[in-house]
């Protein structure tokens, strides 16, 4: 087993025991970092021949189902938060979305907001339900079972339902940030930059999927396709945010592998936008202080989220621009470098979000089980 694998390995291994997974400790579920160690598990069990990464996998997701599709422990109401009775609700864990883990109620309907805070409450983001739709997809994808398929599009049909509104009859439809535990009422009402892009891209790869497996269950996502490729504004994509840049490479990818596979055409012309408005944001970035900062004022997860996604550059066949992408390639190289360094790793800005640090990382060092997309 190469370091890489190994130190990978370690992460996940320990972040399974903290976490509750392969433990006894109390369960600590959170979809972002959820996400992501899915797709860790299934790169694991790729790499190394062993099967117990993909059970834990496994184990996981029915974890979160259990946990996030469901009420809290501090919520007067009880079961799934579809409102399914028990028996529907455990077939169909997705249909009311899933919470987003974090440790305090959401916002009541008469609480005023208070923009702080909010960062602590529950409720769902849009952009988390579709990595979790990515996740399940990718597992679908390893086991060639199509009931995680059809989980991956009954959460992406709950999300389009919930998420997406017409701010006035016919007009251009938007989308809300953050929604209540229960999809009925919008929490924070801005638009997500790159929200209408994630839903696109994703509903057009769990399509592929259902396709390629033969199935016919879930439903079909050609209306949340179409209402999210209306929303899409490519000459707006660009930005300096390094997880949100690492979001736009690993799109590049994903819509170049969906192209390959047989995917319309006019994805080309999307691709080639997201380019754009990578290296454009690239190019700020690399000029900017963030990466000569020391470990005590850096956010390891939004740096390893653009590491993930310049990961994705080597898989790149046909991309316009492509020599250009490659000159920022060795920035993942230095931002895996400083993070591998175990005293960067002590600093309370790593500890203060270590799940997801150590979930991130590890994703970068092992990257084809969240970036494959067949």
């Amino acid at each position: 087993m190469d370091e890489r694998t190994k130190q990978a390995t370690l992460l996940m291994t320990r972040f399974a025991e903290r976490t509750g997974l392969s433990s006894e400790r109390p369960p600590r579920r959170y979809l972002w970092t959820d996400a992501f160690a899915v797709c860790n598990f299934l790169s694991l069990a790729r790499a190394t021949g062993d099967s117990s990464h993909a059970e834990l996998a496994l184990r996981l997701v029915e974890r979160v189902h259990g946990t996030l599709g469901r009420h809290r422990p501090d919520d007067a109401r009880r079961g799934w938060i579809s409102g399914l009775p028990e028996r529907e609700g455990k077939a169909h864990p997705t249909r009311g979305g899933l919470r987003i883990g974090k440790p305090l109620p959401e916002r009541g309907p008469r609480e005023a907001l208070d923009d702080r805070l909010e960062w602590d409450r529950d409720g769902q983001y849009f952009h988390y339900l579709t990595k979790w739709m990515h996740a399940l997809d990718r597992v679908a994808r390893s086991t060639g079972r199509a009931i995680f398929s059809a989980w991956a599009r009954e959460l992406a049909e709950a999300a389009h339902r919930a998420f997406t509104y017409e701010p006035h009859p016919g007009g251009r439809k938007r989308m809300y940030w953050k929604m209540s535990i229960d999809l009925t009422r919008p929490l924070v009402p801005s638009m997500g930059h790159h929200d209408p892009l994630d839903g696109f891209v994703t509903s057009v790869q769990l399509d592929a999927t259902a396709r390629a497996l033969g199935s016919a269950a879930g439903p079909g996502l050609a209306e949340a396709t179409a209402a999210f490729a209306s929303m899409i504004e490519p000459a707006q994509l660009a930005t300096s945010d390094p997880l949100g840049l690492g979001g736009l490479l690993v799109d590049v990818y994903r819509l170049e592998q969906l192209l390959r596979g047989g995917a319309s055409e006019d994805l080309a012309g999307l691709g080639d936008a997201l380019l754009t408005g990578a290296l454009l944001g690239l190019r700020h970035y690399a000029e900017g202080p963030d990466l000569r900062l020391p470990a005590s004022r850096r956010l390891a997860f939004r740096e390893l989220g653009l590491a993930i996604g310049l990961a994705g550059i080597g898989g790149l066949e046909q991309v316009r621009g492509l020599e250009q992408l490659a000159r920022f390639a060795p920035m993942r190289t230095e931002i895996e470098s400083f993070w591998r360094v175990p005293a960067h790793r002590e600093v309370d800005s790593w500890r203060e979000h270590e799940d997801i640090n150590d979930v991130m990382l590890a994703t970068s060092l092992v990257p084809n089980g969240f970036l494959l997309v067949s």
